[in-house]
């Protein structure tokens, strides 16, 4: 959610420095099934401009419709969607609509936040009763603990008020080793999940940025160099050079940093010899990365194209992060895989 979250932020301090006013909407409570959780989002401007969503598209205009009062009062507002009754949802969506804006601070603020992959904690004062309105009611942004803050204490002050409290994780990193006409294919759709992609191409390299659609950036770093990466928990690391030599290299260097997820292409004989000659050279090592290697990468959907392969390996990712049971070609161990 950090990505939509970020975008938000975004749109709206372009709101402001146009003197236009906005609401936002937050799914706080949900009773039942919902296509999405709380904790989504979505900026509304005073001409019906929209920026994110809330559901698959049935809910937005209602929410449009509603926050008239607030654009008028300047007041927060709870509201309701019920989807049984309408589109077979099999749930109540309760959804607070309150005055939204971020000045030059803010937005200064908020965007060093996420580049430097600070923990954004958000607050959420809310009621379920619609008929009520309160100058209580309202959504702050914290970028570390705030202890004295509690839903316990919050329901102390006022029995009709509750608390939403969620935590935004830095924006999930997919770093790409490899710079073949499959790693534009990979990159591509790693961006359209809002992943912040780093392409890593050799020295000698010449392409650019342009060279790779969404891509965040493009480093051209040797093995070795790999240490100046910012690689957390948070993130994923596919090796694509089709080179061995150079995927060895790259895995022994990268046995430093602790990442989600490192997907290897190739067959199964290919990930144990990489596997094999880690061990030999360093043992420690490997024993910090074996179990974060999927290698062939991506599920086993028989994908064969670009795009099908990146796909397989961008759902597997998730898979993982998610902590979701999938099958995995890794898990084919009679199987050869050639990509």
């Amino acid at each position: 959610m950090t990505h939509e979250f970020k975008k938000i932020i975004e749109t709206s301090y372009q709101y402001f420095k146009q003197n236009k006013a906005a609401v936002l909407a937050t799914v706080v409570h949900l009773e039942g099934s919902s296509y999405r959780k709380p904790g989504v989002r979505m900026l509304i401007s005073e001409k019906g401009e929209m920026t994110g969503a809330v559901s698959g598209g049935c809910v937005e205009k209602e929410i449009y419709f509603q926050a008239a009062t607030v654009f008028r009062t300047g007041k927060a507002k709870m509201m309701t969607y019920d989807g049984r009754y309408r589109l077979g949802c099999e749930g109540i969506l309760y959804i607070l609509i309150e005055p939204f804006f971020t000045d030059e601070a803010q937005f200064k603020k908020i965007l060093s936040a996420i580049n430097n992959r600070v923990i954004i904690k958000i607050y959420v004062t809310y009621t379920l009763d619609t008929e009520t309105y309160s100058n209580e009611l309202g959504s702050i942004f914290t970028l570390k603990d705030r202890n004295s803050i509690s839903e316990a204490s919050i329901n102390g002050q006022s029995p009709i008020l509750k608390m939403f409290i969620q935590e935004l994780s830095p924006l999930f990193q997919l770093f790409i080793i490899g710079s073949e006409h499959d790693a534009v294919q990979l990159a591509l759709i790693g961006s359209y999940m809002g992943w912040k992609v780093t392409l890593i191409a050799s020295p000698k390299d010449p392409r650019n940025k342009s060279h790779f659609p969404g891509v965040e950036s493009v480093k051209h770093l040797n093995p070795i160099d790999t240490k100046i990466l910012e690689i957390d928990d948070n993130s994923a690391i596919v090796l694509m050079n089709h080179n061995y030599a150079t995927d060895l290299n790259f895995l022994y260097n990268l046995a430093e940093t602790n990442p989600l997820y490192i997907g290897l292409l190739g067959s199964v004989k290919r990930r144990e010899k990489l596997i094999n000659e880690l061990i030999e050279v360093h043992s420690e090592k490997a024993d910090r990365i074996i179990d974060k290697l999927y290698g062939p990468a991506g599920l086993d959907i028989s994908a064969i194209t670009p795009q099908e392969i990146a796909n397989a390996i961008i759902s597997e990712i998730i898979a993982v992060a998610r902590n979701k049971a999938v099958n995995s070609l890794r898990n084919q161990s009679e199987k050869l895989v050639s990509r």
